[in-house]
């Protein structure tokens, strides 16, 4: 079997996240990518530690944990595209490549004729992916975005974390920078459409993805809880706005997540509880009517599950058909015998280092394979065979570029 993107070629000039993500999605799908980094600086990310990868002496290797996460199966390039000899290689390398991501500010690539523009014309095929933080339209198009201020602009963070009046209330950020990595995924879902496009009209495109549309996007219920009702939703800590019970209960020993998602489940729920009373009770009667009431039930389903440790809960509900679970460390979910049963973690081939982690894509196939061929390269790791093999590139010019800092 071979991957669903093996016939495809990315182009990637991103850095940071969103844009590296979608490219190594479209890596893990088959595609050749082959990511352009400056020649001794590389990728952002290649610092962002520690922790760095060791070898097996213990020596640190520069690799970061960070970049190898979103690097997997790409080839690294080291080209100056500063400089006009630099700038043919990015041109020629587009000219044989289906798609180029980059997410340089709006109209940073125009003044080395790497834009679509000047990219198209050598090749009408191309789809040419630009990811920034606001978009090429529009009053903040010219603003850098980073996850972190798109969460707060975007919405996200009014909604996350405890209300200002409980202890440590206050707006607070994802643990993972899910702005950055839902922009990837679009980037990807767009790239993967213009594709189907481009194999009836031949045509490529220019696709605009930003930050903060996909984080506006992703508000998802509470975007539209604001649009029918007119009421600005808060934060609600571990609470849903929607449904109710679906939230974190304290047990006497730990935590516990309680997702009634149906009346069944809640009947069930109270069955278990031995509190029957409460499906009798109108005000928790139906799910409309324990939102309306939820502090009531919330305060004696808070009684409730002290009484018993997070195991026995998690047991007695699970063996009656009521969504629960406990609260992992990462250390708990590469445990976890479901995660290690679908094949989550990853041992990856890496030229000096041997065998490193890696977390698989949760994409499975029937009829065809996800590639995991290489760990995230070395900066500069495949430079002249690159040049030699696609370009045609000789081995004394690559040693003449390489000389005066072209690559």
């Amino acid at each position: 079997m071979t991957g669903p993107l093996d016939h495809v070629r990315v182009l990637e000039l991103s850095r940071i996240l969103a844009g590296p993500w979608a490219a190594q999605t479209l890596a893990d799908l088959g595609a050749t990518v082959i990511k352009v980094e400056k020649p001794g600086v590389g990728d952002d990310t290649r610092t962002f530690g520690p922790p760095f990868l060791t070898t097996s002496d213990g020596r640190q290797t520069g690799e970061s944990a960070y970049f190898m996460s979103t690097n997997r199966g790409k080839r690294s390039v080291t080209i100056d595209f500063v400089q006009p000899e630099g700038q043919r290689l990015v041109t020629q390398l587009a000219a044989a490549s289906d798609i180029v991501i980059e997410n340089f500010k709006v109209g940073g690539l125009a003044k080395f004729n790497l834009d679509f523009a000047s990219l198209k014309s050598g090749n009408p095929g191309l789809i040419y992916c630009s990811i920034t933080g606001f978009g090429q339209t529009g009053p903040h198009r010219d603003k850098p975005g980073y996850d972190f201020m798109i969460q707060g602009t975007g919405g996200l963070m009014s909604i996350t974390g405890e209300p200002d009046e409980h202890p440590g209330g206050s707006p607070i950020k994802v643990g993972v920078a899910v702005a950055d990595i839902f922009t990837g995924l679009y980037a990807t879902i767009a790239i993967l459409g213009a594709l189907a496009s481009r194999d009836r009209t031949g045509r490529g495109q220019h696709i605009d993805i930003s930050l903060l549309d996909s984080q506006v996007s992703i508000l998802a219920n509470q975007a539209m809880n604001y649009l029918v009702s007119g009421q600005v939703p808060e934060r609600m800590g571990n609470a849903h706005p929607n449904i109710v019970p679906y939230q974190v209960f304290a047990t006497s020993d730990g935590h516990v997540i309680l997702a009634v998602g149906n009346q069944n489940q809640f009947v069930r729920f109270c069955e278990v509880a031995g509190r029957h009373d409460l499906v009798s009770d109108e005000r928790f009667a139906s799910n409309p009517s324990r939102v309306d009431h939820r502090g009531e039930l919330i305060a004696v389903l808070n009684q409730i599950f002290r009484t018993r440790t997070s195991r026995y809960w998690i047991e007695t509900l699970e063996n009656a058909s009521v969504p629960c679970g406990p609260i992992n460390t990462i250390a708990d979910v590469f445990a976890d015998p479901q995660v290690q049963a679908r094949g989550m973690r990853l041992e990856l081939h890496h030229p000096i280092l041997g065998a490193v982690p890696s977390v698989a894509s949760p994409i499975k196939y029937s009829e065809t394979q996800i590639s995991y061929v290489r760990a995230a390269p070395m900066l500069g790791e495949h430079t002249d065979e690159v040049l030699r093999d696609l370009l045609g590139v000789t081995l004394e010019e690559i040693a003449r570029m390489r000389k005066r800092g072209i690559i």
